[in-house]
């Protein structure tokens, strides 16, 4: 058995997977987008599958008739069913031409004419949860063809997923060929250096090299080599693998820093052994190659995948705008992955904005299990970093005004994204003006609520007090504070607060005084109090900006 080399990384990533931990960190996403929570309207909350290109103008104009544009819901965004049956001959994704006629260029532009921005969904599997096609393993040409479109907002969900496998397969060779097939090096697993699990196994078994490279994957073990070359230019190389019985492997065979990913495919017999090939630009001269398994857990995977669909996204906006000499259009990504796999811990690496929960109904059931849950990750939110409880239902089903409030007024306080999913059209009146006294709407052009989410600062509030009623605050900039009080029980129940405790608090920037200024954001008023005594009804929350 060859003799292992001492790789400190190596031993680092491996106890972070004894200890729980996930895929090495990347970076920060930024892509420039998304700076403040974005706001909107999603087609699926209220239509799901019923929708077509006549229904998402109306949504567009309704948002701009109704004054919900100026109050910054710009992206208008086309969930699940938009797409047609099949990718076309050169492997793109097509528009369903029944429903989508005009295709979805020419809907970014007619976004693009009234101030708008076009969304769109894809899934990170197989097939979208409505079973039609999806990326993953189409991650550039669908970047390529959201780019070409003109798209600038994009949700990524999580239906018929396919977890990448830990297991990395059993190595016999790689040669390096010219293109017309002339071998110029071959290289064996006992030629390589090896670290962490990563061991040679002898097996002369039709094994075209007379041993094996194993022991790479779960992220524990890696081996590593370097290739000269004579001349630079386009070669290929061949990897010779074992089979693996009724198991898919993987195993990111890197060359000069760039990743290839081999997925080999599952064997009916697992006898014998099977060759998988890649093009590769080598240099004259060292070239340097890694193989490597970064996958230790199912969080991996997903991390992994969503974080691969991020770069492409930001890859094809910038190569968009290079070739055409245009702006760059930067694409704000949405990760959909249901909060399954502490996506919190990884997002801000991977894209804009991550689902901490899984789907909100129009209950008030559901809205308080999120918002639970929501408001104890308020640590991993930042500036173009957002934790996503998911879309409004403000307007839907049969939430009382109180609770169409509350829920506005804690997706505000946790700096979530806006959007809407409710039929925005019944706000113009057929005479094409708006109507203003519709109780709904003024609670989403609500300007205080809507300043206090999009607050420059990007800080999430915290709870600093919970039991039936919950109080939470937020810091803004100016130095002033957001303070709410949620009334989660089904009476009426009185609060009294004074505001010099908020002064206890390190992550506000607030001294004690004798008396501050306070807003109440959902009336306007403004008084001088030093302490807040209210009223509270069922399911509510008030909130007052302290300065």
């Amino acid at each position: 058995m060859k003799m292992k080399k001492i790789c400190p990384i190596c031993e680092i990533k491996s106890l972070s997977k004894k200890l729980g931990f996930f895929e090495a960190s990347s970076g920060e996403y930024n892509n420039g987008a998304a700076l403040t929570p974005p706001m909107g309207w999603s087609s699926w909350n209220l239509f799901a599958t019923k929708i077509n290109e006549e229904l998402i103008k109306e949504i567009a104009v309704a948002i701009d008739k109704s004054g919900l544009k100026d109050a910054g819901y710009i992206y208008i965004n086309i969930d699940d069913c938009w797409q047609g049956t099949n990718r076309d001959k050169d492997g793109k994704l097509t528009c369903d031409k029944q429903s989508f006629p005009s295709g979805i260029k020419n809907l970014s532009e007619f976004m693009n004419e009234k101030g708008l921005k076009l969304g769109l969904y894809s899934s990170n599997g197989t097939h979208t949860c409505e079973d039609y096609p999806a990326s993953l393993g189409h991650e550039a040409i669908d970047a390529d063809s959201f780019a070409e479109w003109g798209v600038e907002y994009f949700k990524y969900d999580y239906c018929h997923h396919v977890t990448i496998n830990s297991e990395a397969p059993e190595i016999a060779c790689i040669e390096f060929s010219q293109p017309n097939g002339e071998v110029i090096g071959t290289i064996e697993p006992k030629k390589m250096s090896l670290f962490g699990s990563a061991y040679v196994c002898d097996d002369k078994d039709n094994n075209p090299c007379g041993s094996l490279l194993c022991g790479v994957g779960k992220n524990d073990g890696c081996a590593s080599f370097t290739f000269n070359c004579e001349k630079a230019g386009e070669y290929f190389a061949t990897i010779t693998v074992r089979k693996k019985k009724g198991k898919e492997q993987f195993v990111i065979f890197e060359t000069n820093g760039k990743k290839n990913e081999l997925y080999t495919v599952s064997s009916q017999s697992g006898n014998g052994f099977r060759r998988y090939q890649f093009d590769l630009y080598l240099k004259g001269g060292e070239n340097s190659f890694r193989l490597f398994n970064p996958i230790a857990s199912r969080f991996d995977s997903a991390a992994y995948q969503y974080k691969l669909m991020g770069r492409e996204l930001k890859r094809a906006t910038k190569e968009f705008a290079e070739r055409n000499s245009t702006e760059e259009k930067p694409i704000v990504y949405s990760i959909c992955e249901w909060g399954l796999n502490k996506p919190y811990k990884w997002g801000r690496e991977a894209g804009n904005l991550w689902r901490t929960t899984p789907d909100i109904k129009p209950y008030w059931a559901s809205i308080l299990l999120i918002y639970e849950h929501n408001v104890k990750l308020y640590k991993y939110s930042s500036k173009g970093a957002w934790n996503d409880p998911d879309m409004l239902e403000v307007g839907n089903g049969k939430l009382s005004y109180n609770e169409n409030r509350a829920h506005f007024s804690l997706w505000c306080m946790m700096n979530a994204p806006l959007i809407l999913g409710n039929d925005v059209r019944k706000y113009v009146l057929p005479d094409g003006s708006v109507n203003e006294d519709d109780k709904t709407l003024q609670i989403l052009k609500n300007k205080t609520m809507i300043s206090i989410d999009q607050d420059e600062l990007g800080v999430q509030a915290r709870r600093i007090r919970t039991g039936i009623i919950d109080i939470l605050a937020k810091p803004l900039s100016g130095s002033k504070v957001a303070v709410c009080f949620f009334n989660k029980s089904n009476k009426h129940n009185h609060i009294e607060y004074e505001l010099n405790n908020l002064a206890s608090y390190s992550f506000l920037s607030i001294g004690k005084k004798n008396s501050f200024d306070v807003t109440d954001a959902w009336s306007g008023r403004k008084i001088k109090l030093s302490t807040i005594k209210h009223d509270l009804e069922p399911h509510s929350a008030e909130v007052f900006i302290i300065e």
